[in-house]
C-alpha cells in the first residue's frame, strides 16, 4: 500500500522560525513599541464631557456638593488658610514648621532638587529625623528621581529619615512609570499642613523678581481640614512603603483654627476625573467672574464651551498664562490651538510677563476657590495623581481676586489680532502637539 506523502511544513512557520537576530530584534521592540504607546496615551483616569447648563448659581446651597460630587461633597468647617507667596514667604514657613516639629514629620513633593533650597530642606528634615522625630519622605520617582543626588537620599535615610520614591522609574510596567504624583503635601505634628503648586528647587526661591525666579503660591493651613493633607500623604505612602499611618501624633483631635469652609480634591489611578467636574460645574455656575491662573493650559472642547457660555451669560472670565518666559513650549502650542474659539467668544487671555507663572489659581464669582497642583490641561485631569483645595468662602476669595489683579497688572494681553496673525511655524506645532496633549 502505498504511503502518503508528508504534509509540507508550512511556509508561514519556516518564514518566522527562521527570522535572524536582527529581525528578532526589530521585532521585539516593535512589540514594546505598541506596548509603551498604549500605556501612554490609553491607560489613564477616566474623563467625560460635561455639557452642563446654568441651572444653579455659586451662592446656592446645592453648589458645593455638585462641584465635589467625584470626591468630598461636604464642606469642612472651621480652618485657616494663609496664602504665601513666592519663594521668600512659603519657603521660610516651611523650615519653620519642620525646625519645630516635635513628633511627626510628612512630606510629599514633585521635584526636590539637590541644590541649594533642596538641601535646605533635606537638612532640616536629617536634624529633626536625629532628633527622635518620625520623618517621612515620599518623592516622585521622575519628578525627584532625576533631579536628586544619591549621595543626599543616603544621607536622609543614614539621619532616619524614612524614604520612599513614589513609582520609580525601575518598574517595568510603563503605564505605572507614567502615571506620576504630582502633589506638594507637607504636614507637621498632624496639626499645621502646607500645599499648592511650588517645587523645591532655586527657581522657586526669591519674589518673582527676575526670569531666574518664578512666581508661585503655596498655602498654610490648620484646622480639621489637616487631617485630609494627612490622608492624602498615606494614600500614597502605604502604596510604597506598606504602612499606615495612626495615632494622635498622625491624627490628633484638630479644632477650629478659623472660619473657612474647605475641601480637597483628589485625582487617583482608574477613576473618573473629579477636577474636570468641579472646573466645569464652577464655570456653568458663574455668573459675575471666572478667573483662572494656570502655566500649563490645554483646555477640552467641552471647557471651552463652557467658558463660552458663562461669557454669553455676562461673566468676565480671563486667564493668566505664561508670556515668553515658559519653560514648557510644546504644552503651550498643544494649548494654543484652543485660543481662536476662546478669543473670538470674548475670553480674555493674559500673558504673565516678569517671569515664568507657575501658580494653579481659579476663583469663581469671589466666593469659590480652588489651588493646589493641577494643571489646566488633560496630563492633571486623567493621569497624574493631583492634589487641590477648594474654599468656599467670600472673603478668602476676595484674597485670590488681589492676588489675580496684581499678577493681571504684570501681564500683557494677548489678542485675536496677534493669534490670527501667528506664524506658519506655530501653527505647525500646534497641529504637531495635538496628538500629544495627555503627555505634555
Amino acid at each position: 500500500m502505498p504511503t502518503r506523502p508528508s504534509r509540507p511544513q508550512s511556509r508561514l512557520n519556516q518564514r518566522y522560525w527562521k527570522l535572524d537576530l536582527g529581525q528578532w530584534i526589530a521585532l521585539t521592540l516593535a512589540v514594546l513599541g505598541v506596548i509603551v504607546v498604549f500605556s501612554l496615551l490609553f491607560v489613564r483616569r477616566q474623563s467625560i464631557e460635561h455639557r452642563l447648563e446654568h441651572s444653579f448659581t455659586v451662592d446656592a446651597p446645592e453648589f458645593f456638593s455638585s462641584a465635589l460630587a467625584l470626591g468630598n461633597p461636604v464642606p469642612i468647617e472651621g480652618n485657616k488658610i494663609e496664602l504665601l507667596q513666592n519663594g521668600d514667604a512659603y519657603f521660610p514657613a516651611m523650615l519653620e514648621a519642620i525646625r519645630t516639629a516635635q513628633h511627626t514629620i510628612n512630606f510629599a513633593a514633585y521635584i526636590v532638587k539637590s541644590d541649594t533650597i533642596g538641601r535646605q530642606f533635606m537638612d532640616a528634615l536629617s536634624e529633626r529625623a536625629r532628633s527622635g522625630v518620625e520623618v517621612r519622605v515620599l518623592l516622585d520617582g521622575i519628578g525627584s528621581g532625576w533631579s536628586l543626588d544619591n549621595s543626599d537620599v543616603r544621607a536622609m535615610k543614614e539621619a532616619g529619615v524614612r524614604f520612599q520614591y513614589y513609582h520609580p522609574v525601575r518598574a517595568w510596567r510603563v503605564d505605572r512609570t507614567n502615571r506620576r504624583s504630582h502633589r506638594r503635601v507637607l504636614v507637621v505634628d498632624g496639626r499645621v499642613g502646607f500645599t499648592g503648586g511650588a517645587a523645591f528647587s532655586d527657581k522657586w526661591a526669591g519674589n518673582a523678581q527676575d526670569k531666574d525666579h518664578w512666581r508661585d503660591t503655596h498655602m498654610r493651613l490648620e484646622g480639621p481640614i489637616v487631617g485630609q493633607l494627612q490622608a492624602a500623604f498615606q494614600a500614597h505612602w502605604v502604596k510604597e512603603a506598606k504602612e499606615t499611618l495612626s495615632g494622635a501624633h498622625q491624627f490628633p483631635k484638630l479644632e477650629p483654627a478659623g472660619n473657612l469652609r474647605a475641601q480637597t480634591v483628589e485625582s487617583h489611578s482608574f477613576s473618573f476625573a473629579p477636577v474636570p467636574l468641579v472646573q466645569a460645574t464652577a464655570f456653568a455656575a458663574a455668573t459675575r467672574r471666572i478667573w483662572l491662573a494656570n502655566p500649563y493650559v490645554t483646555p477640552t472642547d467641552d471647557q471651552v464651551d463652557l467658558l463660552l457660555k458663562a461669557v454669553q451669560r455676562g461673566v468676565d472670565v480671563r486667564l493668566i498664562l505664561p508670556g515668553e518666559h515658559n519653560d514648557q513650549p510644546l504644552t503651550a502650542s498643544a494649548g494654543r490651538a484652543a485660543y481662536g474659539r476662546m478669543l473670538e467668544g470674548g475670553v480674555k487671555i493674559y500673558e504673565y510677563q516678569p517671569t515664568m507663572i507657575h501658580l494653579k489659581t481659579l476663583v469663581v464669582d469671589g466666593m469659590f476657590s480652588m489651588f493646589g497642583s493641577s494643571n489646566f490641561d488633560a496630563r492633571s485631569s486623567e493621569i497624574n495623581e493631583e492634589l487641590d483645595v477648594v474654599v468656599y468662602d467670600a472673603e478668602f476669595g476676595r484674597q485670590m481676586e488681589e492676588v489675580f489683579e496684581k499678577d493681571l497688572a504684570q501681564s500683557r494681553e494677548y489678542t485675536l489680532e496677534e493669534f490670527r496673525s501667528r506664524s506658519l511655524w506655530e501653527r505647525f506645532t500646534e497641529w504637531l502637539m495635538l496628538p500629544f496633549r495627555s503627555q505634555l
